[in-house]
């Protein structure tokens, strides 16, 4: 077989593991994209409208914190200040994946960074920590069913959202969360993870009560920064192994 064929095989193989990475993923974010479409419609948004606000913010807190806004007709400039900050934690996430992907073209980087929601790089971190290389064929074996996929329950969502009586009765808003808490639990041999994670649900619980929605997400992602940077780093534990 030649290089050029193993080459092959092996991009292949990449990019199909990437797309069994987001199954999980497809399955915990769908209920979550059909309720924006639904919400989406019941804010006087059009199908294509919906889907035009999927397709290019993709991310799903921000469109929330995006159509709440929208409904109170504020000035455009808070609408973008508010969803950036819900987004903030972003700019951390394309710092740590950018490290393992210098090495792609500028615009394949560029494209990865529009893909990176929080499963992506939850699972490219992981990836990192375990000593594997961060593909362009497994990021977008990854990225693209995810991508797809939540435009389609947008849609499905304006279509057919207010067939489904209650949300929140039926438990199926609550299942990103059930996987996002999933992520997180991933990290928990890394050092630090206690003192972190503490710090950030404590500082954004009572950023929440205090100052509000959505500034309680950065605000507490940068209390758990800061307790990162101050605390020492212990020696010997399973996740001290650089990425």
């Amino acid at each position: 077989m030649s290089v050029e064929a193993v080459s092959e095989m092996s991009r292949r193989n990449e990019f199909v593991d990437g797309m069994r990475r987001s199954v999980p993923v497809i399955v915990a974010s769908a209920p979550f994209g059909i309720l924006f479409g639904a919400l989406a419609i019941d804010n006087g948004f059009t199908v294509f409208e919906a889907l035009l606000m999927s397709a290019t913010i993709f991310a799903g807190a921000s469109q929330m914190v995006g159509l709440n806004l929208f409904d109170e007709k504020i000035a455009p400039w808070v609408i973008v200040l508010s969803i950036f900050a819900v987004n903030f934690r972003h700019v951390l996430y394309s710092a740590a994946v950018g490290r393992h992907i210098r090495h792609w073209p500028f615009l394949q980087k560029a494209v990865a960074f529009f893909f990176l929601v929080d499963p992506q790089y939850a699972e490219s971190e992981r990836r990192a920590v375990k000593g594997e290389p961060i593909s362009f064929a497994w990021y977008f074996g990854m990225g693209i069913p995810i991508y797809v996929f939540w435009n389609t329950a947008t849609v499905l969502g304006a279509l057919f959202g207010r067939l489904v009586p209650d949300f929140e009765a039926l438990g199926i808003d609550f299942l990103l969360t059930i996987y996002f808490l999933g992520l997180v639990m991933e990290f928990r041999d890394r050092s630090l993870f206690l003192p972190v994670v503490a710090a950030s649900t404590i500082v954004s619980v009572l950023a929440y009560d205090t100052i509000g929605s959505p500034w309680h997400v950065s605000v507490g992602a940068l209390a758990g920064i800061v307790v990162a940077v101050l605390a020492p780093i212990g020696n010997g534990e399973k996740g001290d192994k650089a990425p």
